[in-house]
């Protein structure tokens, strides 16, 4: 499974808290293996939207959707408990 690159936003916002080791890190381990358990995979409500999330760190969570069976794009990072 691969992620498409991440937009220039996502990327700001990553550098900006400091969450971009974190977050390349995390998705090695979601590419290397989507049912890792440290990656905290989630099927996000409502559930029809197909929308899933995985853990960067405690805090913080990368909101994603997937393509095919080969690809997933993040289309958000955020704070997981706002």
């Amino acid at each position: 499974m691969r992620i498409l690159s991440l937009d220039k936003e996502l990327l700001a916002y990553l550098e900006k808290r400091k969450l971009a080791d974190k977050f390349l890190k995390q998705k090695d381990l979601f590419e290397q293996n989507l049912r890792h358990p440290g990656l905290n995979l989630e099927l996000l409500e409502p559930k029809h939207l197909r929308l899933w999330s995985f853990r960067i760190d405690r805090k913080y969570r990368a909101i994603f959707f997937f393509h095919n069976s080969e690809t997933s794009e993040v289309i958000d990072i955020n704070n997981h408990y706002r």
